[in-house]
């Protein structure tokens, strides 16, 4: 008997490989997905790769998506767009502010004190851009976006008032937060988030302006010791993701995979990545304040000193956007009314 059960479990065995292997056979799509972040990214980790067990599952196998982290296919980050543009990969994901010039409509959610957490303002930026801005991204297939939660300042030194910025060598992600920086008389330095921590760690700058959700993935926390917030949550400033798959690739999929991207992108994914990282801002936070450091709000009184140089960025971002031949002081009403309207809903 125990033979014939030895032989039974072997056959069970060799049935269960032959149908893992007939499945990984089966994919009929093998997608190449590029990321800056490292694997245990917040976007990466809780949105993207479940977005792609899903998309997987709901293929049945059709479509497989191979996920490449932390740059592993070459080139910086500020490439990504242009490589999902080009094909050199299949789908990416990306801080818009990272190609400046391209998504000057979308650079309104970029803006200082217009969202106060991640989940609200995805949903309003992916109906902005449906409404507004969808010719920024006519070269792709935009399979979603989302912002990060409040961005706030993480230095080496503390932060009461603007004054105390003034000559401080501070990373800004991109254009809009360079230029906010520098009316708080800071000195702007543009990196990749990737460049963060060895720049802190080196004396390169002496703070960062990110949200808390990716501080310890780059032990922003370690470098520096001083964090400090707006009042009542408002965030300095923000920025927005692009998900992008390529467009030659997007069109060789037949109907009905398309349609498995279409039920599983568009506003739901946006809520989803902003769930995310709103998450990721709550477990950062109590991780840095469990390790000692110095987490403070500005007053009410300060922020609002803070928020009327951030007026005087939309002046100057409205100013832009005439240049360029629209009417930016409208696209601001726009965003504020849509970011109200999903803060408000259940």
């Amino acid at each position: 008997m125990s033979l014939v059960r030895g032989l039974w479990r072997g056959m069970l065995v060799g049935v269960a490989a032959l149908g893992f292997s007939s499945f990984s056979l089966a994919a009929e799509f093998t997608l190449r997905l590029h990321s800056f972040e490292p694997p245990q990214g917040t976007s990466l980790s809780q949105a993207i790769v479940p977005w792609a067990k899903r998309i997987e599952a709901a293929s049945n196998g059709r479509v497989r998506i191979k996920i490449f982290p932390a740059m592993q296919l070459g080139g910086k980050p500020p490439e990504l767009y242009n490589q999902v543009k080009d094909g050199v990969v299949d789908i990416a994901w990306t801080v818009l502010g990272y190609t400046p010039g391209l998504f000057t409509k979308t650079e309104v959610f970029e803006l200082p004190f217009m969202t106060t957490d991640a989940t609200s303002a995805s949903k309003a930026l992916w109906e902005y851009v449906q409404d507004n801005a969808m010719d920024e991204f006519r070269d792709v297939h935009l399979l979603g976006l989302h912002t990060h939660g409040p961005g706030l300042l993480h230095t080496d030194r503390p932060i009461r008032s603007a004054a105390d910025l003034k000559g401080l060598k501070v990373r800004g992600g991109s254009r809009v937060v360079g230029d906010l920086l520098q009316k708080f008389g800071a000195t702007p330095v543009g990196m990749p988030i990737t460049s963060v921590g060895e720049a802190l760690s080196k004396g390169v700058i002496q703070g960062t302006a990110i949200p808390y959700e990716v501080t310890p993935v780059f032990k922003v926390h370690q470098m520096v010791k001083y964090h400090t917030e707006m009042a009542q949550g408002a965030a300095l400033y923000t920025m927005p993701f692009g998900f992008f798959m390529n467009q030659q690739t997007w069109q060789s999929l037949p109907p009905d995979l398309q349609e498995v991207f279409n039920a599983n992108s568009a506003l739901g994914l946006a809520e989803q990545f902003g769930q995310a990282m709103d998450a990721g801002d709550v477990r950062a936070k109590q991780l840095i304040q469990r390790a000692g450091n110095d987490v403070s709000v500005l007053s009410p009184e300060e922020t609002k000193r803070w928020a009327q140089v951030g007026e005087q960025l939309k002046a100057d971002w409205v100013q832009k956007a005439a240049a360029e031949g629209f009417d930016g002081a409208a696209l601001i009403e726009k965003a504020q009314a849509l970011i109200a309207k999903h803060r408000s809903a259940p």
